[in-house]
């Protein structure tokens, strides 16, 4: 089988979404059913001293109440190793918190209502009331008590302390990203059973194998015990990558009543204790030479997290130091210790910050030096990885920027910041940036089977978030086997089915379809074996039928590049055992160049961006249509974070403001007119087998720096705080 261009076919699961059969966590029903929710800490900071029961227990329907004392602590034994590095493994494997009587943060359960209804479940949880011993606590990152914890070792290559004293032109500016908060349509959930001593869990979450040792290590159960399914989620985008402690009370209440248990978290109870893209302040200083060489980085990433949570702000430096051939970089970082829940990924973590902060220094500096913006990218493009000194598996930056300058009309744009007027006087500006995303790849298990019957099943490692995975699974199956698409199914997210591996990092295609590639090639060898030089007409299912074979079966596995079969068995265990982007022999990244024109009004200074051209290197394009779809999402998405999202945080009482729907502001059609997506769709030669690239984030990396830049060339304002306001430019 060779795949070169594939066709663009329509989702296989658009059919069941529009129709309402598809199926998430909380649509999954038992006979017997019981209600659990959650009662969150009314404080910040504390101890819990009692917790008064009796009104809660008397309100009909409701059958038990749990609080910290009912769930034994985690097995302090329980392994779940990883393939990654060693430094990683040293932490131990971390259950997560369940019900507390020490409180860490607002919102955390400090009790859980089981009710025969959901009504009678809400009503109970509402009448519990706690006595509690506060202290003091610190929550936003200029809070007195919040304590700052450098980073144990900087990100360093050549020497940028010699380097900047031969810059000719130099940038020292600061930077902001706020705290923002996941949104997804589909709320955090889980319906746990517990029946003939085996425990299954629906579960919204990209992270099924990380659930299931979650509630193995939790509840001291033998995870070959445990199936976690999570067939389709509502939205992810990282905040559902984690193990929550909702899952294993859910599944805690199941074997302690012997009935089934559906947990759903409301949306503001999720803000309170769900992970968050942290707010993040970047100090940048870049130098370059008096011909526009940029050769000197000193930059520090300093962002807010919980006081133990892992999100380093080293991961900042994965991606900026890459943007560009500079010899000398350095990077810092620190972490801001607060009472508030782990920071954690959201679409895009580190890159839509890092690149926001360093994109918006690249063009400050091309407007110091005099020189076009397009012009100092191309003259500082390379292709060795300047902090490893390997070669880049591929790297079509050039074509990016190049092919998006045409499309947009580069070569019209005027120089000088505020020279372009519309005839009302609306101010025009043209902007672009670069944004690039660590292309990693994890290891996957493939079963394979078609039948006579006409239906075709494969189960293999992977989650569908709505990004299309399924898609691109089908659509390689589709182009290498005569098969019947309606009697196609493709099973993800399912334990039981084929081992999991994390859903998160835009690995998920790099994930899955290599090795569906390689189950095709199988088949096809498989079906070659079988049929011994026969010609036998029709489909693989006739072909079948015809020699009365009920059904033909192959299991594969893929590993990474340079990744030992060891891998496997990480994935088998944990579901996390990827690999990359610093591979053995290369380095693997995806890139992407973004042109936007924004439109500021003369009076209200609204800004609305009309149009964008966006041109992405992800090597071979899998899937077109969600490959599209991907990049306008990022645009959209973008351009909301840019200038509407924000979580409003009370340093008074440690909660959230805005945790709802209704202040959650995003861009609608009136702000945002056509976004023109173009691929350089060149495979990889290296990454994997299928030549492919990660796509999902890369897309978000450097849109909202373009916005930026662009406005700063409408009005000669340039505003490095994120969102952007009204107020900021008039």
């Amino acid at each position: 089988m060779s795949i070169e261009k594939l066709p663009d076919r329509e989702r296989i699961d658009a059919f069941d979404k529009v129709r309402g059969a598809t199926r998430y966590a909380a649509d999954f029903q038992s006979p017997g059913m019981l209600h659990a929710v959650l009662v969150p800490s009314p404080i910040a900071k504390g101890t819990v001293v009692r917790i008064n029961e009796t009104d809660a227990l008397a309100v009909p329907g409701v059958l038990r109440l749990l609080t910290s004392k009912d769930f034994p602590e985690p097995d302090p034994d329980f392994e779940a190793p990883t393939g990654e590095d060693d430094e990683d493994e040293e932490e131990g494997f971390s259950a997560p918190s369940t019900v507390v009587d020490v409180i860490a943060y607002r919102g955390q359960p400090i009790a859980v209502v089981i009710a025969e209804t959901l009504e009678a479940a809400i009503e109970g949880a509402e009448k519990v009331t706690g006595e509690y011993e506060e202290e003091p606590f610190s929550v936003v990152m200029e809070s007195p008590g919040a304590r700052r914890e450098p980073i144990d070792e900087e990100i360093t290559s050549g020497n940028a302390a010699e380097a900047f004293g031969r810059a000719s032109v130099v940038v020292d500016e600061t930077y902001v990203s706020p705290t923002q908060h996941h949104n997804p349509l589909e709320l955090l959930g889980a319906m746990a059973v517990f029946e003939d001593g085996r425990l299954t869990i629906y579960d919204t979450t990209q992270h099924t194998m990380g659930v299931k040792n979650a509630i193995a290590a939790s509840l001291w159960i033998d995870p070959a015990r445990i199936d976690v399914k999570s067939t389709s989620i509502g939205g992810g985008f990282g905040q559902k990558a984690h193990a929550y402690g909702y899952s294993v009370i859910a599944a805690h209440a199941a074997i302690l009543t012997g009935r089934p248990v559906r947990i759903v978290i409301p949306r503001g109870h999720i803000f309170h204790i769900a992970s968050y893209r942290p707010k993040s302040v970047h100090h940048v200083r870049l130098g370059a030479d008096s011909s526009g060489r940029m050769i000197a980085v000193r930059y520090v990433a300093e962002h807010e997290n919980s006081l133990a949570g892992g999100l380093s702000p080293a991961e900042y430096h994965e991606g900026t130091p890459r943007l560009y051939d500079i010899a000398n970089y350095h990077g810092g970082g620190i972490q801001v210790r607060l009472d508030r829940p782990d920071a954690g990924f959201m679409r895009c973590p580190f890159p839509h910050q890092a690149c926001f902060a360093f994109e918006s220094a690249v063009d400050e500096l091309a407007h110091k030096l005099g020189m076009d913006p397009v012009a100092l990218r191309l003259q500082n493009d390379g292709q060795i990885d300047p902090m490893s000194g390997k070669p880049y598996s591929s790297r079509f930056v050039t074509e990016c920027i190049t092919e998006g300058a045409r499309r947009f009309g580069w070569s019209q744009r005027s120089r000088a910041p505020g020279s372009m007027t519309a005839p009302d006087g609306t101010q025009i500006g043209w902007g672009m940036a670069l944004g690039n995303y660590p292309s990693s790849m994890s290891p996957a298990i493939a079963t394979l089977r078609i039948t006579a019957n006409g239906k075709t099943r494969i189960a293999i490692s992977g989650h569908e978030m709505g990004q299309g995975i399924k898609t691109t699974i089908a659509n390689v199956l589709l182009d290498g086997l005569d098969i019947d698409p309606m009697g196609l199914e493709v099973v993800v997210g399912d334990t039981s089915a084929a081992p999991q591996h994390q859903t998160a990092g835009s690995w998920g295609t790099a994930g899955c379809v290599p090795a569906t590639f390689k189950a095709v090639t199988h088949m096809q060898a498989a079906l070659r074996e079988l049929l011994d030089g026969r010609s036998v007409p029709g489909s693989i299912h006739r072909q079948l039928a015809t020699i009365r074979r009920p059904y033909l079966q192959v299991e594969v596995s893929e590993v990474a590049p340079g990744q030992a079969p060891e891998a496997l068995e990480y994935l088998r265990v944990s579901g996390d055992a990827t690999a990359g982007p610093e591979y053995p022999d290369f380095t693997s990244m995806s890139w992407i160049a973004h042109f936007v024109e924004v439109r500021v009004e003369p009076t209200t200074r609204r800004i609305r961006m009309p149009r964008c051209v966006s041109i992405v290197d992800c090597g071979r394009v899998i899937s077109p249509r969600t490959a599209r779809s991907q990049v306008h999402g990022g645009v959209v998405w973008a351009f909301s974070a840019a200038l509407r999202e924000a979580t409003e945080i009370d340093p008074r009482y440690g909660g959230y403001l805005n945790s709802d729907l209704a202040e959650y502001l995003v861009a609608v059609n009136a702000d945002i007119g056509e976004i023109e997506v173009g691929f350089v769709d060149k495979p990889d030669p290296l990454a994997n087998s299928t030549g492919l690239k990660n796509l999902g984030e890369v897309v978000m990396a450097g849109a909202s720096a373009a916005i930026a830049n662009a406005i700063f060339h409408a009005t000669g304002t340039r505003l490095r705080s994120m969102p952007f306001r009204i107020e900021d430019l008039l």
